[in-house]
């Protein structure tokens, strides 16, 4: 029988993220703090809007681009939080979550061989969209004497004339680094100077801790050359809704829509209305959790240097990046003998490009009880590696 399997699918490896939290769900009395999820349940408010919207029967489909109200809304939303114009009807669409947009953006727009430039360390998605669309994934190393951020110099590099498209994950996950106006707006200089287009993933942008949050699309000339993607997920506590959205030029959008159109028809109807629930009356939620948020970040960060990590201080999401490179440990072999010997699950920097390798992923969508219980255990396992060391 001949191979039943694509060779594209079959060399693009599983996500390391999930390999430790598949671990730590089957071992007793684990403590994780690998997964990018809030803990907060989703606002009462948004949930009773979903109710309500089973009770009233609406479980039809949506127009393919979402409901109206919904669009709307995000435009009027974007325009409020980050000073950026949208076209409801032309320049916005709905997606089952912001993985999706970032799915069909790269399809929308790459040929077979177009170059994607990849900051990382990054969130997962990234590099094996870019290959699934036919694309190649060029990849952009962030160091941490940069804050991990993008400059222009580091993207010049990495320049050629096969590079179309820059993804922007800013805020990221997994190192908390942000892009602030003036950042950005050198790199859009080198946008429009090399004729490129941005996909800019912007799910973590309600929770920044200096500043507020800018978007490159607001920038002069970018709005033409950049697809905004982002959800409710992080924000709102949403993940299990799947819902997120893409704002792009009308060209961009109509052949995203498409594949939309004959992949997936249609976001969940409930998810949406719930979705408009959130961003109407929202706002002081999305305050109450950053205001939690950022007092488990300093928690996190202040706890960590004091057992004598090198941590640098996230601005925005909700991870620490923190150095384990003075342990002479692969971060693999780290992250490993901390969940076998401590039941402790965080995720090593290598998940997120070869640019993590020494580094930790620890997320703080955690209580400041489950945190205080995992950094007990993580100062044994230091204490002990340091025995060893003297």
């Amino acid at each position: 029988m001949r191979n039943p399997l694509s060779d594209t699918i079959t060399a693009i490896p599983p996500s390391g993220i999930r390999k430790f939290f598949d671990i730590v769900s089957e071992m007793k009395d684990a403590i994780s703090l690998g997964v990018g999820e809030p803990d907060f349940d989703t606002p009462w408010h948004i949930r009773d809007e979903g109710i309500y919207s089973l009770e009233k029967g609406r479980t039809f489909y949506t127009s393919n681009a979402g409901l109206k109200e919904l669009k709307m809304e995000i435009c009027s939303y974007l325009k409020r939080r980050f000073d950026v114009l949208y076209d409801y009807e032309k320049e916005v669409m709905v997606t089952v979550g912001g993985s999706e947009a970032i799915d069909i953006a790269l399809r929308a727009m790459l040929n077979p061989g177009d170059e994607v430039l990849v900051p990382q360390p990054s969130y997962v998605s990234y590099t094996p969209c870019t290959i699934l669309a036919g694309g190649v994934p060029v990849v952009i190393e962030l160091e941490e004497k940069d804050q991990f951020r993008l400059t222009k110099e580091k993207l010049l590099e990495k320049i050629t004339p096969k590079t179309k498209v820059l993804i922007l994950p800013f805020p990221n996950n997994p190192t908390g680094s942000i892009m602030e106006k003036e950042d950005l707006e050198q790199i859009a200089q080198v946008v429009e100077e090399k004729d490129l287009f941005v996909i800019s993933d912007e799910i973590y942008s309600e929770l920044t801790y200096k500043g507020q949050h800018c978007t490159i699309a607001s920038l002069p000339g970018m709005k033409e050359r950049t697809v905004l993607i982002n959800g409710f997920s992080k924000s709102y506590a949403m993940t299990g809704w799947r819902l997120g959205y893409a704002c792009a030029p009308e060209i961009i959008l109509k052949q995203m829509l498409k594949i939309h159109q004959y992949a997936i028809m249609c976001a969940p109807t409930t998810s949406q209305y719930a979705a408009v629930e959130a961003l109407r009356n929202g706002d002081k939620d999305v305050e109450e959790m950053r205001e939690a948020y950022d007092q488990r970040r300093r928690f996190l960060v202040k706890s960590l240097r004091d057992m004598g990590f090198d941590c640098y201080e996230p601005q925005g999401a909700f991870y620490v990046f923190p150095s384990i490179k003075r342990f002479g440990m692969t971060s693999d072999e780290f992250a490993l003998r901390l969940l076998e010997e401590e039941k402790v699950a965080v995720v090593p920097g290598t998940a997120f490009g070869d640019s993590g390798e020494g580094y930790l992923r620890i997320s703080y969508a955690y209580s400041l009880k489950d945190l205080k219980r995992a950094l007990e255990r993580i100062e044994r396992f230091v204490k002990r590696l340091e025995a060893k060391q003297a």
